[in-house]
Order: C-alpha cells, then structure tokens, then sequence
C-alpha cells in the first residue's frame, strides 16, 4: 500500500501565534521557520501517535484483492474520490465509489472490493485527522506540537538529539495507537 499527502495539513494563523507566545517572539522575522517547525511537529505527532492530527487529504493505493484490507491512514473521515489505475498509469475515476467500495470506518479504516475489476490498482483519495483545524484539536496534542516546535526552534544545533521531549510524549501517549503486524 502506497500513501501519499495530496493536500498537508494547515496549523494556520492561530497555530503560528500560539508558538511565538510560547517562545516570547512578537516580530514576524521567525515566521516561515517557526512554520515549518510546526508542520514537522504534526509530522512527527502523527508518526507518535499513528493518527494525522489535522485534516489532510491523502492519497492511499490498494491492491485488486478480495477481503478486508486495512488503510495506513488514521482517522479516516471521509472517502472523497476513488480511481482505478492501469498499467501504463493512466486512471479512469470510479464515479460510484459506494457501488464498487465497502469502507468500514472505526479505530481504523478497512475497504473491500465490492466486484473485480480489471486494473492493476485502486487510488483512494481520503479525507483524514483527528480535528478539521487548529482551534478544535485537543488541548495535549496542541501543546505537544507547541512544545515539540519550541524544543526545536531553543535546539537549532541539535544537541538534544531527535527523540521528542519526555514531556510531549506524555502528552501525546493518550491517542498512541501501536499497530501489529
């Protein structure tokens, strides 16, 4: 299975305020780097916790298999488009994706094959995140991020090494979820 972010998600205005009121920084001269530490911080939030934080859009390719197969990405929150993909890489949208799909939503998402199809693969295109924005995240994994993005921004010659401080895990731990196999 293959994943890929078609749109990332977006920490915004409120996101970038909060960080710079954590670290005492009231011009806008850190900005673009205090931005891209906190997309990196939702990276590595996600990759802790096995759950997108915020709202994306991704991209997840399956195999023309029967059963269940479950998806990499979590939260699925939506199923917004479905193509299948031939040899040559050329696509052709499945306009019904109800018809030809059966997505199972829960603690994790699984899909199966209604009919056999004649393709070497099915695009999926998802809707995925805990929270469609910044203001309606939680407030340990918002402070997790904060936290993660300041510990960054303080350690810009990267003594500390690349584990996340003890103190956001702890605050991430809650939405952890291990997978097996």
């Amino acid at each position: 299975m293959q994943r890929t972010i078609v749109q990332p998600p977006m920490p915004g205005d409120a996101a970038l305020a909060e960080l710079k009121h954590w670290l005492g920084i009231n011009r806008p001269n850190e900005d673009e780097t205090l931005a891209g530490l906190l997309e990196t911080s939702l990276t590595i939030c996600e990759a802790f916790t096995g759950k997108a934080p915020l709202r994306q859009t991704v991209e997840e390719t399956i195999q023309l298999t029967s059963g269940w197969q479950e998806l990499t990405s979590r939260p699925v929150r939506a199923l917004t488009g479905a193509a299948l993909m031939a040899a040559d890489g050329t696509r052709e949208v499945i306009t019904m994706p109800s018809d030809a799909l059966e997505l199972r939503i829960g603690s994790s998402a699984c899909v199966r094959l209604q009919r056999p199809f004649d393709a070497q693969g099915i695009a999926l295109q998802l809707e995925v995140g805990i929270a469609g924005d910044w203001g309606a995240l939680s407030a340990p994994l918002r402070h997790g991020i904060i936290r993660l993005a300041a510990h960054h921004f303080r350690d810009r010659e990267g003594k500390s090494g690349a584990v996340p401080p003890a103190s956001v895990t702890a605050l991430w731990r809650p939405w952890r979820e291990v997978r097996f196999g």
